[in-house]
């Protein structure tokens, strides 16, 4: 299924412990609880193996998961700061 090629493709990104994992649209193709259980799990490698994830999106329902938003409009950065502590 696309959600175990997504938790396939972040396992093998993280095999070398980077320090910073970058990730393009990975729930773009998923059904709306297999996109949440991959970015949880990103979260989760975030938390556990102190990963810095730049996760580019167009889905708003997941920022809810974000430590911290940036939104491109129209060619400007817009930085929406720091966002509350979800657990």
């Amino acid at each position: 299924s696309g959600g175990q090629q997504q938790r396939v493709a972040i396992a093998r990104a993280l095999a070398n412990r980077p320090a910073l994992l970058i990730a393009d649209e990975p729930t773009g193709q998923l059904d709306a609880d297999t996109g949440l259980a991959v970015m949880e799990l990103i979260r989760a490698v975030v938390r556990s193996e102190g990963v810095t994830a730049l996760v580019a999106t167009h889905d708003s329902q997941l920022l809810g998961l974000a430590d911290r938003v940036l939104e491109l409009n129209d060619g400007e950065l817009v930085d929406h700061g720091p966002q509350p502590n979800r657990g």
